[in-house]
């Protein structure tokens, strides 16, 4: 059984800043950590691993140079091998360019069961590249998975929904989107933070570009991307807020009063 999991190194979000300025992430200064959906999911594949037999867990990941360090995390806390899509020409790429490139490493690594994404990255919250993959590869697909467990020849999933969740058997292959609740991701083992955490070469690491991959160049990159970001800002306060004094009542009747003025109510 081979498992390949996507995973996206992103800025920790708790210390992103913008520049009011022109409106872009300062991403100077600001640490790099695996997507926390995506861990969800690599954890969900290590566990498949832990409670069967001859199951590979092979981690894809596309960034520069420098997601080698989120790649090297994933081995250390127990995949198997990784491959890494670095490219120029990838620079600027959208949800739909993204899932074109993944779909096509996939493709490539072959002989896969289950694709493995976090539900959304929390960079983009957009939640669209696990399920744009499905739909590259014309596979099957599950979102929003909270509970996976092998069942014979198949996976028993628990998809989450707002008032309760849906327990499928699906056949495989097909690609799932993890979600927090489905697991604690583990912390890199002890031998594995020796051994992957230094500067050396790794075997295990696969470094693939453009030529690496079959893909239509007209759908990748800034110029294959039909969706653009014009601006990203933090909101604004537009209006003080008022402190209604007196009693409770008092304070409710003035209330009612202001909202009644700002047809509210």
């Amino acid at each position: 059984m081979r498992i390949v999991v996507c995973v996206k190194q992103v800025p920790d979000t708790n210390e992103v800043r913008i520049d009011q300025a022109t409106g872009t992430l300062i991403r100077e200064g600001v640490p790099s950590i695996i997507n926390p959906d995506d861990k969800n999911a690599l954890e969900a594949a290590l566990q498949l691993k832990d409670q069967n037999e001859n199951v590979e867990v092979v981690v894809l990941c596309m960034g520069p140079a420098q997601a080698k360090e989120a790649i090297k995390e994933a081995l250390a806390m127990g995949a198997d091998r990784a491959v890494l899509l670095s490219d120029r020409a990838f620079a600027g790429s959208d949800t739909w360019a993204t899932s074109t490139i993944l779909a096509a490493a996939v493709a490539k690594i072959g002989d896969f069961d289950v694709v493995l994404c976090g539900r959304q990255a929390i960079d983009g919250d957009t939640a669209q590249v696990g399920p744009q993959i499905a739909e590259h590869l014309d596979l099957p697909q599950v979102t929003y998975v909270q509970n996976i467990a092998k069942n014979g020849d198949k996976l028993r999933v628990e998809r989450a929904l707002e008032d309760g969740h849906y327990v499928l058997d699906v056949e495989m292959p097909v690609v799932l989107t993890a979600i927090k609740e489905l697991n604690e991701p583990r912390y890199p083992s002890v031998s594995g933070i020796y051994n992957y955490f230094d500067d050396s070469e790794r075997p295990e690491i696969l470094m693939w570009n453009v030529n690496d991959i079959d893909v239509d160049m007209t759908q990748i990159g800034l110029k294959g991307s039909p969706t653009k970001v014009n601006k990203s800002f933090v909101p604004t306060q537009k209006f003080e807020g008022e402190r209604l004094e007196g009693s409770a009542k008092e304070a409710v009747r003035k209330l009612i009063v202001r909202l009644h003025e700002r047809q509210l109510v």
